[in-house]
């Protein structure tokens, strides 16, 4: 008799579904005919700026991380790996190289954003407030902030580039995993 309800094959099966259909439809676009939907005149500008938010989000994901072991140290093992994959996205995002150990934007980013061209990067109840004292709790905190910035790359597929958009869909579709094994993983 099978399993009813969502499993794990079946949540990572349907996230690599959506991921596929995004990129394919982002990838069909010539680098010419492709504009970014806000009002930058500069498209180089837009592209730096979006990649200067979700990178600034993901490295706020990694500060969540970081709150989280402090606060449960026995959640270490279990959340490390995860908080390792999110620093690779905030440095991908911020366009830096394989191997380079700062999520920092790079000096040719500037921050500066037009009210238009992005959404606020909203700080997380994490962030703000205190680490729940259970570690469930504190879990299901963590998992509600990876879908919060898995919502967030999604949704700047539509400014991004090609290229850009193809990495987006790519972390949000990690993010999306983290998220359930969070929840749904075995804590092991």
């Amino acid at each position: 008799m099978g399993r009813t309800g969502t499993t794990r094959r079946r949540a990572l099966s349907a996230t690599g579904a959506v991921a596929a259909g995004m990129l394919t439809g982002c990838s069909s676009d010539s680098p010419g005919t492709r504009r970014p939907s806000g009002r930058s005149a500069d498209p180089a500008h837009a592209q730096a700026a979006l990649r200067a938010r979700l990178a600034a989000a993901s490295t706020a994901l990694g500060d969540e991380y970081d709150a989280v072991i402090a606060r449960h140290p026995e959640l270490t093992e279990r959340l490390t790996p995860l908080r390792a994959a999110v620093s690779a996205h905030a440095v991908a995002l911020a366009g830096g190289r394989p191997g380079q150990t700062s999520a920092a934007p790079s000096p040719s980013v500037t921050p500066s954003v037009t009210p238009s061209t992005s959404a606020p990067v909203m700080p997380s109840a994490t962030a703000v407030g205190a680490v729940p004292e259970d570690p469930a709790d504190a879990l299901k905190a963590l998992a509600a902030a990876e879908r919060r910035t898995s919502d967030s790359n999604t949704a700047a597929l539509a400014d991004a580039e090609p290229e850009l958009a193809r990495l987006l869909a790519s972390v949000a579709a990690a993010g999306a995993a983290h998220a359930y094994l969070l929840t749904k993983g075995d804590p092991r």
